[in-house]
């Protein structure tokens, strides 16, 4: 049929040629557990049998509950492979969120590690399947039912139309949305992050951030290249930094506070860590200063990916870019070959060099739409474009710098204020960890700027020298007009700071305007 020559692959044949090309290479390690490619896809194969055992196929939806795992890796890629539509559930995620996203996903599977999630039984009653890694009170489990299932060969049930994922956003601003990507989408994607990340070869992959979320962007790109997927369950400093050590790891990612973690930390210096190659880091915003630190202490391997979940990667600074100019590292980086990226300002003109306009993105990695919500697709899509929310200028080299998000912009005085800003200036203080800037009501101001600031445990600073700064650095607008010393920034299930969280105790009952 013609209408089926341009529509290409899907995201089962990269696992397909991984698994063919490297079969006898060690593909995935986890704690004890060591697999070669062949292995993962005798796995694959177990689970689509296993799923298609309860009826599953092609356009029903399946959900999973797990920590990192390589269960879960295999269990991606049944879906892809038969052409069932893939929902990951946050593994920080509130019983309450999971429950509406099965039900808005239309959920017909639910897979959960059950050793990690016990108390599930509200969210299975009506699904038409209910597999459990480890045991539970609800449910069958897994490891009853694959070893009676014989690896088969693979073979491609997936259509390059189909739906690959529903994945749905953080929902810091009201009920999380499902973005959905199709197989073309996904691989567009791919496309354009391998295009531009400077990838080891092969890569030996260290995963401690999430599979469900950022921690599977970086599983097809080592697979093609018959590289090792290291996995971890969870971040932790020193067990992070004894599996770099150990399985002469060159490449991994890490959410700033992560990194942070790990610059702080006593023991970083016992560790062998001269194999990284590669670090990447993205999620949110990282202080320059502390950007600085970890150069110097790691060397020249950083680089970082901006991206979106409506869009997957929309710009990247190379490790080149992070050692030519200090200017350069506050930046974000070019946008990624491959799609379009624009500054537009409210009415949808594209705004100056050096102006402060929204990231908007057009290309064929861009989602299909937000499931089942037209007006919110629409909204997101207006003129065109898709409008990421992000706030940024951009130089005379064409680089992008992030100020901040547009629902986070603190109009004081009637000027705008771009937290970001001043958080990078707050984090230049040689005793601050780490900092977070919200505007609060103000009788006076409209928006007063108000500054969260943790404190390295052995420094001090007041919260007048941290004014002080800013207003030398900055002027008189953008200096907060209060400054609290915390112990700890509230975070989301994104490990992002939560800065809804930090303006609802200010907030609740007014009405913020945003100019």
């Amino acid at each position: 049929m013609t209408d089926q020559i341009h529509l290409g692959s899907t995201i089962a044949s990269l696992y397909d040629r991984a698994i063919k090309r490297f079969a006898d290479r060690e593909a995935i390690v986890f704690g004890d557990t060591r697999l070669t490619y062949r292995e993962f896809g005798e796995q694959v194969s177990q689970f689509i049998q296993l799923f298609k055992s309860f009826g599953l196929g092609r356009g029903q939806g399946l959900a999973m509950l797990s920590g990192n795992r390589p269960e879960v890796i295999a269990v991606m890629a049944a879906c892809h492979f038969i052409g069932i539509r893939y929902t990951p559930l946050h593994p920080l995620g509130s019983i309450e969120d999971h429950l509406f996203v099965l039900e808005d996903a239309e959920i017909s599977a639910l897979v959960v590690d059950a050793d990690a999630y016990p108390a599930r039984e509200r969210a299975v009653p009506s699904l038409q399947a209910v597999i459990t890694f480890g045991n539970a009170t609800f449910g069958v489990r897994a490891e009853d039912l694959l070893p009676k299932f014989k690896p088969q060969p693979l073979t491609i049930e997936s259509r390059p139309e189909d739906i690959a994922h529903i994945l749905y956003t953080g929902g810091t601003t009201g009920r999380p949305k499902g973005v959905v990507q199709r197989h073309g989408q996904w691989l567009n994607n791919m496309k354009l992050l391998l295009s531009e990340r400077e990838y080891p070869h092969p890569p030996r992959f260290l995963v401690s951030t999430p599979i469900s979320h950022a921690g599977s962007g970086n599983i097809a790109p080592t697979q093609l290249r018959g590289g090792v997927l290291v996995l971890q369950k969870s971040f932790n400093a020193v067990e992070f930094m004894a599996a770099i050590e150990r399985e002469r790891i060159n490449a991994t990612l890490l959410v700033p506070t992560a990194l942070y973690n790990l610059l702080d930390h006593p023991r970083l210096k016992e560790f062998d860590l001269s194999s990284l190659q590669m670090l990447v880091y993205g999620g949110s915003p990282i202080s320059p200063s502390r950007l600085d630190q970890a150069i110097e202490a790691f060397g020249p391997i950083f680089c970082q990916l901006y991206a979106q979940t409506e869009c997957g990667s929309i710009t990247y600074l190379s490790k080149a870019d992070h050692v030519a100019n200090a200017r350069r590292r506050e930046s974000c980086g070019l946008p990624i070959i491959g799609q379009d990226v624009v500054l537009l300002d409210p009415d949808g003109v594209e705004v100056a060099p050096g102006e402060v306009g929204e990231i908007c993105v057009r290309g064929p990695n861009v989602m299909e739409g937000y499931w089942k919500r037209p007006e919110d697709t629409a909204e997101a899509f207006r003129g065109g474009w898709h409008h990421t929310g992000d706030l940024a200028t951009q130089d005379e080299d064409g680089y992008y710098y992030i100020v901040g998000r547009a629902k986070d912009m603190i109009v004081t005085g009637g000027f705008n204020v771009y937290p970001r800003e001043v958080e990078d200036v707050v984090s230049q203080h040689e005793a601050v960890a780490a900092c977070a800037v919200i505007g609060v009501p103000d009788p006076k101001w409209g928006e007063a700027v108000t500054a969260f600031v943790v404190l390295h445990e052995d420094r001090s600073a007041s919260g007048a020298e941290l004014t002080a700064l800013v207003k030398l650095k900055k002027g008189p607008i953008y200096a907060p007009k209060a400054v609290n010393f915390v112990a700890e920034l509230p975070m989301t299930a994104l490990n992002k700071i939560d800065k809804k969280a930090l303006r609802s105790r200010f907030w609740d009952g007014e009405t913020r305007q945003v100019g």
